[in-house]
């Protein structure tokens, strides 16, 4: 597995990390012993990032998490954390929390849960609109000095949030969506972190299965998938986006790789800043996933990707209306 390194200040990760979110239900049912096993392959792969949060199934992506590693050296992991989501019992969501205090009591949760005594890096899921970020990033700078936390990312915010926390402490990276399907960083985030020298981990690189190749209109999502509410998968908007999906067919049969393949390639290809997160819950998809990385494609190969699905090319909003409002990077 090749290395990259994430930001200016010598964190070194896998050339792609893994997403471990939809094992904890977002995506509907998972199987607890297949998503060990996918750890457990993505780790044997040479993968070293694993990025979660800490209301994924509301501590219990933590606790796989913990379980896989229990056999494993801590030194050989790079364990990536979001906090602040709040969710009630119905698993509905109510907002996000990135007071200091609040900071430190979900930092102290998810240490325990990890059974860890530091977490690599530890970012607020959003911005809190209610706090500053200057003090949810002091906050965090604490428990850098106490030696809880190695390294500070952020999560979906946008340029201004970017430079305000990044003149508090060093920023490793930011988390945000990146694909094909979603492409809104190009414009002024990305190029603001390249000159701040932060790094990008780009999750939802095949929009959340859009890009699958996989995805038929005829598809049942269980009530518990967030995607069975998502404007890109329902009515016309996921007909047209569909569309776009079968017009890369084509580029992938030339190249022997699968649409999926092709559109993780994609994003490898857009920069030695950027890491991917897989986000496979079975042995198959981080197979299909991680092969991606050894597909090199050119200029003209990369023409005809960008003439098939242009940038903003995909109908419908990456989030519901309620998620949108809380997107700092949407602003």
């Amino acid at each position: 597995m090749q290395k990259r390194q994430l930001g200016r200040d010598g964190l070194v990760v896998s050339a792609a990390g893994l997403g471990c979110m939809a094992m904890s239900g977002m995506y509907g049912p998972s199987d607890r012993a297949e998503s060990i096993a996918t750890i457990h392959s993505a780790l044997d792969a040479g993968v070293n990032l694993l990025d979660t949060g800490d209301f994924y199934g509301m501590g219990h992506n933590e606790l796989l998490i913990s379980e896989a590693l229990r056999e494993r050296s801590r030194s050989d992991v790079v364990l990536s954390v979001k906090f602040g989501a709040m969710r009630s019992p119905d698993g509905s969501w109510l907002g996000y929390d990135a007071r200091p205090a609040a900071v430190k009591n979900f930092l102290y949760h998810s240490l325990t849960r990890l059974n860890t005594d530091y977490i690599d890096i530890y970012r607020p899921s959003r911005l809190d609109p209610n706090v500053p970020i200057e003090e949810t990033i002091g906050a965090i700078a604490e428990m850098v000095e106490k030696g809880y936390v190695r390294h500070i990312g952020l999560s979906e915010v946008g340029v201004e949030t970017i430079r305000r926390a990044a003149a508090v402490h060093p920023i490793v990276d930011l988390q945000i969506e990146y694909s094909l399907m979603s492409r809104g960083i190009e414009a002024e985030i990305l190029p603001a972190c390249r000159e701040l020298g932060i790094g990008i981990t780009a999750y939802g690189v095949l929009s959340r299965g859009l890009l699958s190749g996989a995805w038929s209109k005829e598809r049942v999502l269980a009530g518990s998938d967030f995607r069975s509410h998502g404007p890109r998968f329902t009515g016309e908007n996921l007909d047209h986006n569909l569309e776009l999906v079968a017009a890369l067919q084509t580029i992938a049969e030339a190249k022997g790789a699968s649409i999926a393949q092709i559109a993780s390639a994609w994003v490898v290809a857009q920069g030695a800043d950027i890491i991917p997160l897989f986000g496979a819950r079975r042995l198959h998809q981080l197979h299909d996933s991680l092969t991606s990385l050894d597909i090199n494609l050119n200029a003209d190969e990369l023409g005809i990707i960008e003439r098939a699905i242009p940038k903003g090319a995909a109908a419908g909003e990456r989030y519901n209306a309620y998620l949108m409002q809380h997107l700092d990077s949407e602003r």
